[in-house]
Protein backbone atom coordinates (compact mmCIF):
# COMPACT_ATOMS: atom_id res chain seq x y z
CA UNK A 1 0.00 0.00 0.00
CA UNK A 2 1.59 3.05 -1.03
CA UNK A 3 2.02 6.44 1.41
CA UNK A 4 -0.13 8.38 -0.01
CA UNK A 5 -2.89 5.70 0.13
CA UNK A 6 -2.23 5.03 4.03
CA UNK A 7 -2.58 9.24 4.84
CA UNK A 8 -5.82 9.50 2.79
CA UNK A 9 -7.28 6.53 5.06
CA UNK A 10 -6.20 7.73 8.13
CA UNK A 11 -7.58 11.55 7.40
CA UNK A 12 -10.79 9.94 6.30
CA UNK A 13 -11.09 8.28 9.52
CA UNK A 14 -9.81 11.49 11.59
CA UNK A 15 -12.25 13.73 10.19
CA UNK A 16 -15.40 10.92 10.74
CA UNK A 17 -13.93 10.55 14.42
CA UNK A 18 -14.52 14.39 14.86
CA UNK A 19 -17.88 14.03 13.04
CA UNK A 20 -19.44 11.82 15.09
CA UNK A 21 -18.17 13.82 18.37
CA UNK A 22 -18.96 16.71 17.32
CA UNK A 23 -22.55 15.70 16.63
CA UNK A 24 -22.92 13.97 19.73
CA UNK A 25 -21.51 16.82 21.69
CA UNK A 26 -23.96 19.83 20.36
CA UNK A 27 -26.44 18.23 18.15
CA UNK A 28 -27.91 15.54 20.30
CA UNK A 29 -28.52 17.55 23.43
CA UNK A 30 -30.16 19.61 21.25
CA UNK A 31 -32.15 17.29 19.79
CA UNK A 32 -33.39 16.02 22.84
CA UNK A 33 -33.60 19.47 24.71
CA UNK A 34 -36.17 20.02 21.53
CA UNK A 35 -37.64 16.61 22.13
CA UNK A 36 -38.97 17.08 25.86
CA UNK A 37 -39.35 20.50 25.40
CA UNK A 38 -42.22 19.74 22.68
CA UNK A 39 -43.75 17.00 25.14
CA UNK A 40 -44.21 19.36 28.34
CA UNK A 41 -47.45 21.16 28.45
CA UNK A 42 -47.97 24.73 28.22
CA UNK A 43 -48.10 26.89 31.23
CA UNK A 44 -51.28 28.47 32.33
CA UNK A 45 -51.17 31.66 32.81
CA UNK A 46 -53.14 32.78 35.84
CA UNK A 47 -54.95 36.09 35.67
CA UNK A 48 -55.16 38.01 39.04
CA UNK A 49 -58.64 39.93 39.10
CA UNK A 50 -57.32 43.08 38.82
CA UNK A 51 -55.40 42.54 35.53
CA UNK A 52 -58.35 41.90 33.84
CA UNK A 53 -59.79 44.88 32.86
CA UNK A 54 -63.43 45.96 31.90
CA UNK A 55 -62.29 46.24 28.00
CA UNK A 56 -60.93 42.36 28.52
CA UNK A 57 -64.43 41.65 30.22
CA UNK A 58 -66.69 42.69 27.45
CA UNK A 59 -64.70 41.75 24.28
CA UNK A 60 -64.74 37.93 26.61
CA UNK A 61 -68.81 38.33 27.03
CA UNK A 62 -69.11 39.94 23.58
CA UNK A 63 -72.11 37.84 22.03
CA UNK A 64 -73.60 37.50 25.36
CA UNK A 65 -73.63 41.57 25.31
CA UNK A 66 -75.22 41.44 21.53
CA UNK A 67 -77.65 38.49 22.45
CA UNK A 68 -79.55 40.03 26.00
CA UNK A 69 -78.68 44.17 25.18
CA UNK A 70 -76.00 45.86 27.32
CA UNK A 71 -78.93 46.86 29.99
CA UNK A 72 -80.01 42.93 29.98
CA UNK A 73 -76.19 42.39 30.98
CA UNK A 74 -75.61 44.41 33.72
CA UNK A 75 -78.69 42.69 35.62
CA UNK A 76 -76.86 39.58 35.18
CA UNK A 77 -73.73 40.72 35.96
CA UNK A 78 -75.32 42.25 39.32
CA UNK A 79 -76.53 38.47 40.03
CA UNK A 80 -75.87 36.98 43.05
CA UNK A 81 -76.48 33.54 42.60
CA UNK A 82 -76.18 30.19 45.23
CA UNK A 83 -75.84 26.64 43.30
CA UNK A 84 -76.58 23.89 45.80
CA UNK A 85 -75.29 21.08 44.78
CA UNK A 86 -72.24 20.60 42.66
CA UNK A 87 -73.05 17.22 40.65
CA UNK A 88 -74.22 16.85 37.24
CA UNK A 89 -76.73 19.07 37.36
CA UNK A 90 -74.95 21.82 39.54
CA UNK A 91 -72.34 21.89 37.74
CA UNK A 92 -73.17 22.98 34.62
CA UNK A 93 -75.53 25.57 36.14
CA UNK A 94 -72.34 26.93 37.84
CA UNK A 95 -70.34 26.60 35.15
CA UNK A 96 -72.73 27.93 32.48
CA UNK A 97 -73.74 31.28 34.57
CA UNK A 98 -70.23 31.99 35.37
CA UNK A 99 -68.88 32.06 31.55
CA UNK A 100 -72.21 33.95 30.94
CA UNK A 101 -70.90 36.65 33.34
CA UNK A 102 -72.80 36.81 36.66
CA UNK A 103 -70.10 37.81 39.07
CA UNK A 104 -71.37 36.64 41.94
CA UNK A 105 -71.61 32.82 43.01
CA UNK A 106 -71.59 30.94 45.85
CA UNK A 107 -71.53 27.06 45.63
CA UNK A 108 -72.40 24.78 48.34
CA UNK A 109 -71.85 20.66 48.20
CA UNK A 110 -70.33 18.20 50.94
CA UNK A 111 -69.41 15.90 48.43
CA UNK A 112 -66.17 15.14 46.28
CA UNK A 113 -65.36 13.96 42.85
CA UNK A 114 -65.25 10.46 42.13
CA UNK A 115 -64.31 8.33 38.98
CA UNK A 116 -68.06 7.79 38.22
CA UNK A 117 -68.74 11.46 38.40
CA UNK A 118 -66.71 12.02 35.65
CA UNK A 119 -69.06 10.96 32.70
CA UNK A 120 -71.72 13.86 33.42
CA UNK A 121 -69.63 16.93 35.38
CA UNK A 122 -69.06 19.94 33.45
CA UNK A 123 -65.23 20.41 34.40
CA UNK A 124 -63.54 17.85 36.75
CA UNK A 125 -60.93 15.81 34.98
CA UNK A 126 -58.90 12.45 36.52
CA UNK A 127 -56.88 14.42 38.57
CA UNK A 128 -59.70 16.22 40.13
CA UNK A 129 -60.75 12.96 41.67
CA UNK A 130 -60.67 12.86 45.80
CA UNK A 131 -60.86 16.16 45.58
CA UNK A 132 -64.20 18.54 47.17
CA UNK A 133 -66.55 19.17 43.99
CA UNK A 134 -66.80 23.15 44.99
CA UNK A 135 -63.01 23.16 45.07
CA UNK A 136 -62.82 21.53 41.78
CA UNK A 137 -65.32 24.24 40.31
CA UNK A 138 -63.71 26.87 41.88
CA UNK A 139 -60.58 25.90 40.30
CA UNK A 140 -61.58 25.25 36.96
CA UNK A 141 -64.22 28.58 36.14
CA UNK A 142 -61.43 31.26 37.84
CA UNK A 143 -59.08 30.10 34.59
CA UNK A 144 -61.96 30.94 32.70
CA UNK A 145 -63.21 33.79 34.26
CA UNK A 146 -60.80 35.32 36.78
CA UNK A 147 -62.59 38.72 37.70
CA UNK A 148 -65.70 37.36 39.32
CA UNK A 149 -66.53 36.04 43.11
CA UNK A 150 -66.58 32.36 43.43
CA UNK A 151 -67.40 31.40 47.18
CA UNK A 152 -67.28 27.77 48.10
CA UNK A 153 -68.92 25.88 50.92
CA UNK A 154 -67.74 22.19 51.27
CA UNK A 155 -70.25 21.57 53.36
CA UNK A 156 -73.98 19.94 53.44
CA UNK A 157 -76.70 21.91 53.43
CA UNK A 158 -79.93 21.16 55.65
CA UNK A 159 -81.90 23.08 58.05
CA UNK A 160 -79.56 23.69 60.75
CA UNK A 161 -77.06 25.11 58.58
CA UNK A 162 -79.87 27.10 56.39
CA UNK A 163 -79.28 30.80 57.60
CA UNK A 164 -75.31 30.01 57.74
CA UNK A 165 -75.14 28.87 53.86
CA UNK A 166 -77.73 31.52 52.48
CA UNK A 167 -76.34 34.20 53.99
CA UNK A 168 -75.08 35.22 50.93
CA UNK A 169 -78.18 38.33 49.44
CA UNK A 170 -78.99 35.94 46.83
CA UNK A 171 -80.93 37.00 43.83
CA UNK A 172 -81.50 33.68 43.07
CA UNK A 173 -80.52 29.76 44.69
CA UNK A 174 -80.46 27.14 42.05
CA UNK A 175 -81.95 23.30 43.85
CA UNK A 176 -79.68 20.76 42.30
CA UNK A 177 -80.13 18.30 45.31
CA UNK A 178 -80.36 14.76 44.70
CA UNK A 179 -81.37 13.73 48.50
CA UNK A 180 -85.29 13.84 48.76
CA UNK A 181 -85.86 15.23 52.25
CA UNK A 182 -82.78 17.74 51.94
CA UNK A 183 -84.88 19.31 48.36
CA UNK A 184 -88.02 19.69 50.28
CA UNK A 185 -86.52 21.49 53.01
CA UNK A 186 -84.11 23.58 50.49
CA UNK A 187 -87.70 24.76 48.69
CA UNK A 188 -89.86 25.03 51.75
CA UNK A 189 -87.09 27.13 53.55
CA UNK A 190 -86.91 30.06 50.26
CA UNK A 191 -90.50 29.54 49.72
CA UNK A 192 -91.40 30.78 52.87
CA UNK A 193 -88.12 32.96 53.07
CA UNK A 194 -88.82 34.75 50.20
CA UNK A 195 -86.36 33.60 48.65
CA UNK A 196 -86.62 33.09 44.57
CA UNK A 197 -85.81 29.50 43.99
CA UNK A 198 -85.53 27.30 40.55
CA UNK A 199 -85.50 23.49 41.26
CA UNK A 200 -84.09 20.54 39.17
CA UNK A 201 -85.82 17.50 38.56
CA UNK A 202 -84.50 14.18 38.43
CA UNK A 203 -82.17 13.49 35.69
CA UNK A 204 -81.49 9.69 36.44
CA UNK A 205 -82.87 7.43 34.03
CA UNK A 206 -84.03 9.94 31.79
CA UNK A 207 -82.90 9.83 28.09
CA UNK A 208 -85.31 12.00 25.79
CA UNK A 209 -83.63 15.32 25.41
CA UNK A 210 -87.11 16.61 23.58
CA UNK A 211 -89.25 15.90 26.75
CA UNK A 212 -87.38 18.59 29.26
CA UNK A 213 -89.63 20.80 30.62
CA UNK A 214 -89.53 23.96 32.20
CA UNK A 215 -92.79 24.67 34.62
CA UNK A 216 -94.39 25.83 37.36
CA UNK A 217 -94.45 22.57 40.28
CA UNK A 218 -97.58 22.50 39.74
CA UNK A 219 -97.43 21.83 35.94
CA UNK A 220 -94.66 18.98 36.42
CA UNK A 221 -95.80 15.42 34.91
CA UNK A 222 -93.94 12.33 34.58
CA UNK A 223 -91.41 13.23 36.91
CA UNK A 224 -91.94 10.54 40.03
CA UNK A 225 -89.03 12.78 42.25
CA UNK A 226 -91.50 16.02 41.34
CA UNK A 227 -94.64 14.08 41.90
CA UNK A 228 -93.33 12.84 45.55
CA UNK A 229 -92.00 16.66 45.77
CA UNK A 230 -95.73 17.74 45.04
CA UNK A 231 -96.75 15.66 47.86
CA UNK A 232 -94.75 16.70 50.39
CA UNK A 233 -95.07 20.57 49.85
CA UNK A 234 -98.78 20.72 49.59
CA UNK A 235 -99.18 19.54 53.07
CA UNK A 236 -96.57 22.27 53.71
CA UNK A 237 -99.11 24.66 52.15
CA UNK A 238 -96.96 25.35 49.08
CA UNK A 239 -98.64 23.80 45.55
CA UNK A 240 -97.35 26.88 42.86
CA UNK A 241 -94.25 29.70 42.82
CA UNK A 242 -91.56 27.56 41.85
CA UNK A 243 -90.35 26.77 38.84
CA UNK A 244 -88.86 23.36 37.88
CA UNK A 245 -86.34 21.79 35.42
CA UNK A 246 -87.65 18.16 34.11
CA UNK A 247 -88.83 15.37 31.94
CA UNK A 248 -91.54 14.20 30.72
CA UNK A 249 -90.21 11.38 29.59
CA UNK A 250 -92.89 8.75 30.09
CA UNK A 251 -91.61 5.39 32.32
CA UNK A 252 -91.30 2.18 29.73
CA UNK A 253 -89.65 -0.90 30.84
CA UNK A 254 -87.06 -1.51 27.97
CA UNK A 255 -85.21 1.57 29.59
CA UNK A 256 -82.94 1.99 32.68
CA UNK A 257 -84.37 2.12 36.02
CA UNK A 258 -83.08 2.11 39.83
CA UNK A 259 -80.77 -0.16 40.48
CA UNK A 260 -81.74 -2.60 43.27
CA UNK A 261 -79.60 -2.85 46.08
CA UNK A 262 -78.22 -6.38 46.61
CA UNK A 263 -79.94 -8.90 47.93
CA UNK A 264 -76.80 -9.81 50.19
CA UNK A 265 -76.70 -6.10 51.60
CA UNK A 266 -80.60 -6.21 52.26
CA UNK A 267 -80.25 -9.31 54.27
CA UNK A 268 -77.56 -7.47 56.59
CA UNK A 269 -80.05 -5.08 57.83
CA UNK A 270 -79.79 -1.59 58.99
CA UNK A 271 -79.62 -0.60 55.30
CA UNK A 272 -79.03 3.06 55.85
CA UNK A 273 -75.52 2.35 56.66
CA UNK A 274 -74.44 1.70 53.55
CA UNK A 275 -74.73 5.60 52.71
CA UNK A 276 -71.99 8.44 53.15
CA UNK A 277 -74.25 10.76 55.14
CA UNK A 278 -77.53 9.76 57.25
CA UNK A 279 -80.94 9.21 54.41
CA UNK A 280 -78.44 9.44 51.45
CA UNK A 281 -79.38 7.35 48.59
CA UNK A 282 -77.95 4.14 49.08
CA UNK A 283 -78.67 2.64 45.43
CA UNK A 284 -76.95 3.33 42.02
CA UNK A 285 -78.78 5.79 39.68
CA UNK A 286 -78.53 4.90 36.15
CA UNK A 287 -77.40 8.59 34.33
CA UNK A 288 -76.66 8.94 30.81
CA UNK A 289 -74.40 11.69 31.27
CA UNK A 290 -75.76 14.10 28.40
CA UNK A 291 -78.89 14.35 30.45
CA UNK A 292 -77.37 16.12 33.89
CA UNK A 293 -75.92 18.65 31.51
CA UNK A 294 -79.06 19.61 29.47
CA UNK A 295 -80.89 20.00 32.91
CA UNK A 296 -78.47 22.43 34.24
CA UNK A 297 -78.59 24.60 30.54
CA UNK A 298 -81.37 24.71 31.13
CA UNK A 299 -81.69 26.04 34.35
CA UNK A 300 -78.94 28.72 33.17
CA UNK A 301 -80.84 29.95 30.07
CA UNK A 302 -83.92 30.35 32.18
CA UNK A 303 -81.98 32.27 34.68
CA UNK A 304 -80.23 33.94 32.28
CA UNK A 305 -83.08 35.04 30.32
CA UNK A 306 -85.55 35.89 33.38
CA UNK A 307 -82.95 38.76 35.22
CA UNK A 308 -82.22 40.14 31.67
CA UNK A 309 -85.48 40.54 30.73
CA UNK A 310 -85.32 38.52 27.61
CA UNK A 311 -88.88 37.25 26.28
CA UNK A 312 -89.43 33.89 27.18
CA UNK A 313 -92.36 31.91 27.84
CA UNK A 314 -91.75 28.53 28.46
CA UNK A 315 -94.57 25.83 27.16
CA UNK A 316 -96.41 23.84 29.84
CA UNK A 317 -97.28 20.27 29.49
CA UNK A 318 -95.74 19.03 26.54
CA UNK A 319 -96.43 16.17 24.95
CA UNK A 320 -100.01 15.59 25.90
CA UNK A 321 -101.39 13.47 22.62
CA UNK A 322 -104.78 12.50 24.51
CA UNK A 323 -105.78 16.10 25.25
CA UNK A 324 -105.02 17.23 21.89
CA UNK A 325 -107.31 14.27 20.41
CA UNK A 326 -109.68 15.66 23.04
CA UNK A 327 -109.49 19.13 21.78
CA UNK A 328 -110.14 18.25 18.24
CA UNK A 329 -112.85 16.63 19.52
CA UNK A 330 -114.41 19.07 21.29
CA UNK A 331 -114.30 21.67 18.20
CA UNK A 332 -115.71 18.84 16.20
CA UNK A 333 -118.39 19.03 18.59
CA UNK A 334 -119.47 22.15 18.70
CA UNK A 335 -119.85 22.60 15.15
CA UNK A 336 -122.88 20.13 15.72
CA UNK A 337 -124.12 22.08 19.12
CA UNK A 338 -124.01 25.41 17.35
CA UNK A 339 -126.06 24.00 14.40
CA UNK A 340 -123.60 23.32 11.41
CA UNK A 341 -124.17 20.45 9.50
CA UNK A 342 -121.02 19.10 8.59
CA UNK A 343 -118.50 18.56 11.62
CA UNK A 344 -115.86 18.67 9.47
CA UNK A 345 -113.01 21.22 10.38
CA UNK A 346 -109.89 21.96 8.41
CA UNK A 347 -107.67 21.55 11.10
CA UNK A 348 -105.29 18.46 12.29
CA UNK A 349 -103.80 17.05 15.27
CA UNK A 350 -100.64 19.04 14.41
CA UNK A 351 -102.58 21.75 14.21
CA UNK A 352 -103.89 21.06 17.61
CA UNK A 353 -100.85 20.76 19.31
CA UNK A 354 -99.34 23.94 17.55
CA UNK A 355 -102.11 26.02 18.50
CA UNK A 356 -102.33 25.01 21.67
CA UNK A 357 -98.23 24.94 22.70
CA UNK A 358 -96.82 27.45 20.19
CA UNK A 359 -99.48 30.18 19.92
CA UNK A 360 -101.75 29.88 22.96
CA UNK A 361 -98.56 28.87 25.24
CA UNK A 362 -100.85 26.04 26.99
CA UNK A 363 -103.08 27.86 28.31
CA UNK A 364 -106.24 29.82 27.89
CA UNK A 365 -105.92 33.35 26.97
CA UNK A 366 -109.11 33.88 29.41
CA UNK A 367 -108.39 32.68 32.59
CA UNK A 368 -104.70 31.60 32.03
CA UNK A 369 -105.97 28.35 33.27
CA UNK A 370 -104.10 25.05 31.39
CA UNK A 371 -106.32 22.29 32.30
CA UNK A 372 -109.32 20.89 31.07
CA UNK A 373 -108.63 22.48 27.62
CA UNK A 374 -110.89 22.67 24.12
CA UNK A 375 -110.53 24.54 21.34
CA UNK A 376 -113.65 27.03 20.00
CA UNK A 377 -114.49 29.29 17.05
CA UNK A 378 -113.90 32.89 18.60
CA UNK A 379 -115.31 34.53 16.05
CA UNK A 380 -119.29 33.83 15.00
CA UNK A 381 -118.69 35.99 11.97
CA UNK A 382 -115.59 34.00 10.34
CA UNK A 383 -114.32 30.37 9.34
CA UNK A 384 -112.87 28.36 11.27
CA UNK A 385 -108.90 28.67 10.51
CA UNK A 386 -105.42 28.67 12.79
CA UNK A 387 -106.28 32.27 12.99
CA UNK A 388 -110.16 31.95 14.24
CA UNK A 389 -110.06 29.24 16.89
CA UNK A 390 -108.80 30.20 20.81
CA UNK A 391 -108.04 27.58 23.47
CA UNK A 392 -110.16 28.01 26.46
CA UNK A 393 -111.26 25.55 29.16
CA UNK A 394 -114.13 23.65 28.96
CA UNK A 395 -115.88 25.51 30.91
CA UNK A 396 -115.46 28.65 29.11
CA UNK A 397 -116.50 27.33 25.81
CA UNK A 398 -119.76 26.38 26.85
CA UNK A 399 -120.12 29.80 27.70
CA UNK A 400 -118.67 31.22 24.47
CA UNK A 401 -121.38 29.06 22.98
CA UNK A 402 -124.00 29.73 24.90
CA UNK A 403 -123.60 33.85 24.76
CA UNK A 404 -121.70 34.38 21.33
CA UNK A 405 -121.54 31.79 18.98
CA UNK A 406 -125.40 30.79 19.77
CA UNK A 407 -126.34 34.08 22.05
CA UNK A 408 -125.12 36.74 18.92
CA UNK A 409 -123.66 38.24 21.84
CA UNK A 410 -120.72 40.92 20.80
CA UNK A 411 -117.24 39.48 21.68
CA UNK A 412 -116.72 42.96 23.07
CA UNK A 413 -119.62 42.61 25.45
CA UNK A 414 -118.62 39.49 26.73
CA UNK A 415 -115.01 39.75 27.11
CA UNK A 416 -112.50 42.65 28.72
CA UNK A 417 -110.74 44.75 26.38
CA UNK A 418 -107.63 42.91 27.23
CA UNK A 419 -108.69 39.20 26.60
CA UNK A 420 -109.59 40.52 23.07
CA UNK A 421 -106.13 42.32 23.20
CA UNK A 422 -104.42 38.97 24.13
CA UNK A 423 -106.20 36.75 21.53
CA UNK A 424 -105.36 39.02 18.88
CA UNK A 425 -101.94 39.45 19.55
CA UNK A 426 -102.06 35.27 19.56
CA UNK A 427 -103.87 34.92 16.35
CA UNK A 428 -101.00 38.04 15.10
CA UNK A 429 -98.32 35.42 16.37
CA UNK A 430 -100.02 32.68 14.14
CA UNK A 431 -99.88 34.67 11.10
CA UNK A 432 -95.94 35.36 11.59
CA UNK A 433 -95.37 31.40 12.73
CA UNK A 434 -97.44 30.11 9.82
CA UNK A 435 -94.50 31.55 7.10
CA UNK A 436 -92.27 29.47 8.71
CA UNK A 437 -94.82 26.00 8.90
Amino acid sequence: MSRNVVLTVVATAAITTAAVELYHRYCAPLKKSTTKKTLQPPRQRKFSPDEYSEELIREQLARNYAFLTVEGMAKVRNQRIIVVGAGGVGSWVATMLARSGVEHLRIIDFDQVSLSSLNRHAVATISDVGISKVDCLKTHLLQIVPWIEIDVQNKLWNLDSAQELLDFNPTYVIDCIDNFDTKCDLLTYCHQHGIPIVSSGGAATKSDPTRINVADISKTEEDPLCKKIRIVLKKRGITTGIPFIFSAEKPDPRKAKLLPLAEEEIVKGEVDQLSALKDFRVRILPVLGTMPGMFGLAIATYILTTVSGYPMEPIEGKNRYKIYDDMLQSLAGQQLRIGEEDQRVKISMADVSYILEEVFRGKSPISNYSTRLALSKWDPSKEISLQNVVVMTKDEQRKHEKRVLIGGEKLEDVYSKEVIDLVKSRHADEAYYSKFR
